[in-house]
């Protein structure tokens, strides 16, 4: 059995590449102009393409699984099992949006105070749901690129992607409101997904894709204390379960391990000493299972 995945080219890739190394997969391209990176797992087989075309070629069963955007996935109509949200974008961990902007000196505020006016996108279709929601009459037009650039001279407002706002500012572009709020979606083809051995197989990279995120901000902390100090250590710790605590050969004393918020560690590491903890040692981790 070959398992065909799409991933995404482009702003998404390096991430998606950097998210499967840390589930487990080996993942390699031959040359930077190679659209077929090779996972050292025989049964899957892959290839790059833009996130903007992932979902209809996993609709029409070309792919049997791919990651994209929610956004793309509405923008296409495609028909689609959407398996699980993965919680990362390009510079991270979180979501990205479409935003609503115009430039910073425009009198609009709103959605309805561009009524009759242009507006450019790329997001055409999910655009055009959000006016019509909003009862507002524009003239809307793709966009085939260097949208930021467009206001006010080729176009009255853009509905544009955004992670932090800084390519807006940039443009001197004021956000006016979120259209869409997108996260990346690990899709499969519907027949793929009824298929027993392929559903297996994808329930297979979802955990492990999911493990690696569960594990991208947080550390692993042991430390040896005495008992007497147990109680006043858990206060301290904001443990995602019950520390696990082992007894120790010296008598009276036992050793303590968890799994915390890595920004925390700093913060806490102190008062752990001053409460009577000793030998800490913090680790990465590449997997939580949870």
């Amino acid at each position: 059995m070959k398992l065909k995945i799409g991933l995404p080219k482009g702003s998404l890739q390096e991430s998606t590449f950097r998210l499967f190394r840390r589930a487990g997969f080996q993942v390699t391209l031959g040359s930077s102009r190679s659209l077929y990176p090779k996972f050292d797992d025989p049964e899957i087989e892959a290839i790059l393409i833009r996130a903007q075309e992932m979902a209809p070629y996993v609709a029409k069963g070309v792919l049997d699984v791919g990651l994209t955007g929610l956004d793309w996935i509405r923008e296409t109509g495609a028909k689609v099992h959407e398996v699980a949200e993965l919680n990362y974008a390009k510079g991270g961990l979180g979501a990205v949006r479409w935003v609503l902007a115009v430039p910073e000196d425009s009198r609009v505020r709103r959605a309805e105070d561009l009524a009759g006016k242009r507006v450019a996108t790329e997001l055409v279709r999910v655009s055009r749901d959000f006016f019509r929601r909003r009862g507002v009459r524009v003239d809307l037009e793709f966009s085939w690129g260097s949208t930021e650039a467009k206001p006010p001279t080729l176009a009255d407002a853009i509905v544009e992607l955004t992670e932090t706002g800084s390519s807006l500012r940039a443009n001197n572009l004021r956000i006016v409101e979120t259209v869409l709020e997108s996260r990346t979606k690990l899709i499969a083809n519907p027949a793929s997904w009824g298929s027993a051995r392929k559903r297996r197989k994808i329930e297979t990279i979802n955990l492990l894709l999911q493990a690696a995120l569960a594990a991208e901000d947080k550390v692993g902390l042991k430390m040896n204390l005495p008992r007497a100090k147990l109680a006043a250590v858990r206060r301290i710790l904001p443990a995602m379960h019950t520390p696990t605590v082992a007894t120790l050969a010296d008598e009276g004393w036992i050793a303590i391990e968890v799994i915390i918020d890595e920004r925390v560690v700093r913060h806490i590491i102190p008062e752990l000493r001053r409460a009577g903890a000793s030998g800490i040692v913090e680790y990465p981790l590449n997997k939580v299972v949870l």
